[in-house]
């Protein structure tokens, strides 16, 4: 006898969990079923290597959600359930090869002075893009943080711009047109480019808002939840909790229950079954999502999207325990930050395109994202120790297949290391006491989420981006099912941890349920 809740979500990543928690808040019943162990998707955190070591599995800076209501306007008081965000300054650091850096702090004048020491005129001209940029940010927020079709489209909004023509066409460029215009250094546009690098190839149509991410995090840093990543998917599950909801982990989603063509609840692959009254969120990546039910009922226009769905560029992590932060030299002495990064040049940016797409692993000169965030937040580690992180990007379709990547992830996490200890010699052997290795295919293996080792759930160019995503005709979070919702990576406005998919598929279920998102936070 399946258990009956009013809503049945399927899979507990930071946007299904949001998704709960506003329909919590409403009133409604809500089940959390989580195939893992701990809840958070790509938002968690855990003791990767060593006891007292807590490190971040996916996700560790949270800058995209800081534009969302939720947090902005502190719409579920997350504060009350342990929520608590720290901002590092510097921001971001990046050495490069002839012993030059550039570093990222939270004061304006002394980023663009940065920039002024390879040239007056780039100093200049980061000034100028940052306050372009925040006359139009709060218009990308609007849409980022809206239902697609709900409220005026982008185009709408930059109609009354005094600059609006001139964004529509700068947005539609690639990442390198705009720092390729903007910028005459090399080193300036390669800390643009690598600050960090965006997931999109930088050549690509339409990539122009990956130019202006070291803008939006100028103000607000790269916020770390203090105690990990998972602080926020903890505080979420409590709210939801302390809402009568419920969460079960080690409840992997086998098939959906569909009676009379309506989604109806959930199976579990252990005999357990559970009801949804009034719908079913899934979160399940739309490639494993329409196995769960007969074919006919996705409908061929659904079915051929999710066929042509691309996966997104790929990680390689390593994580390690150590007794000592990366350490750089600069002319004011050492500077060890919680952010530091290598783009060697701006061609190498460029170059990663073609090395996804030929599947070339490049351990000469990787381009890297170095993160400690025990610098900022020493709670998650013993005294005295800390957790390093290499993020190098990669590509998962590898020549020889991406069951290669078993065979050669020791050597190419190997390769990073030492290519970090060019810029930071203090990392020895000696100080590191453990590590972890994460290839994009054990990316996949500890989320299927991570389809391909995509960890934003596939690529965000012109064809998976808003009401393409996941496919034309389904991008309002209804799937072709009735009943299933879907939130998570895979819908508008994408991956990386802004919590939009999650608070806007509650917009969407609570107008469909007869109330609003307003309504319910003002309750």
């Amino acid at each position: 006898m399946a258990e009956h809740f009013d809503i049945v979500v399927a899979g507990a990543g930071h946007n299904s969990l949001i998704t709960a928690a506003y329909l919590a808040k409403a009133g409604y019943r809500c089940l959390v079923l989580e195939g893992r162990p701990i809840v958070g998707g790509g938002v968690k955190s855990a003791h990767l290597t060593l006891e007292g070591f807590v490190h971040d599995v996916c996700s560790s800076a949270h800058n995209g959600i800081h534009g969302n209501p939720l947090i902005r306007n502190d719409e579920l008081k997350l504060g009350d359930y342990g929520l608590e965000y720290i901002y590092p300054d510097p921001v971001f650091h990046m050495p490069f090869p002839d012993g030059s850096y550039l570093t990222q702090w939270r004061d304006l004048d002394r980023t663009c002075a940065e920039f002024a020491k390879f040239s007056k005129k780039d100093g200049a001209a980061y000034r100028r893009m940052i306050t372009e940029y925040e006359t139009v940010k709060p218009l990308l927020n609007a849409v980022t943080f809206s239902p697609v079709g709900f409220g005026k489209s982008l185009n709408e909004l930059l109609a009354a711009h005094p600059q609006g023509k001139i964004w529509q066409r700068r947005l539609a460029m690639s990442a390198w047109e705009i720092l390729k215009e903007t910028f005459e250094d090399d080193h300036c546009r390669a800390f643009m480019m690598g600050c960090p690098y965006s997931l999109q190839p930088v050549l690509d149509p339409a990539t122009a808002r990956a130019a202006y991410i070291p803008l939006h995090q100028q103000r607000e840093s790269r916020p770390l939840p203090k105690g990990g990543s998972g602080a926020l998917t903890v505080a979420l599950a409590r709210f939801i909790e302390a809402h009568q909801g419920t969460i079960l982990t080690n409840k992997w989603i086998a098939a959906l229950m569909i009676e009379k063509g309506k989604c109806v609840g959930v199976e579990c692959g252990d005999g357990s079954s559970y009801r949804a009254e009034k719908a079913v969120v899934s979160t399940i990546h739309i490639k494993h999502l329409v196995d769960m039910a007969p074919k006919e009922l996705w409908g061929e226009d659904f079915l051929e999207g999710v066929e042509t769905w691309e996966a997104g560029l790929t990680l390689f992590a390593t994580n390690y325990a150590t007794t000592e932060p990366p350490k750089y030299s600069t002319t004011d002495g050492v500077l060890s930050p919680v952010h530091s990064g290598f783009m060697v040049n701006a061609e190498r940016a460029m170059r990663m395109s073609v090395d996804y797409k030929s599947g070339t692993v490049n351990t000469e000169n990787p381009s890297l994202h170095v993160i400690c965030c025990t610098l900022a937040d020493p709670s998650r580690a013993p005294a005295g120790m800390h957790t390093v992180k290499i993020v190098a990007y990669q590509p998962y379709q590898l020549k020889e297949g991406p069951e290669h990547w078993d065979a050669i992830k020791q050597q190419v996490s190997d390769a990073n290391l030492k290519f970090l200890r060019k810029f930071s010699p203090n990392l020895t052997e000696d100080k590191i006491l453990a590590r972890t290795i994460e290839s994009p295919l054990d990316l996949e293996r500890m989320n299927p989420h991570n389809w391909h080792g995509s960890c934003h759930a596939g690529g965000s160019g012109p064809a998976q981006t808003g009401a393409m995503r996941p496919m034309p005709g389904y991008a309002q979070h209804r799937m072709p099912i009735p009943g299933l919702y879907q939130t998570g990576a895979t819908t508008h406005p994408g991956g990386s941890v802004t919590g939009g998919p999650g608070r806007n598929a509650a917009v969407v279920m609570l107008k469909d349920f007869g109330t609003s998102i307003e309504e319910v936070v003002g309750s």
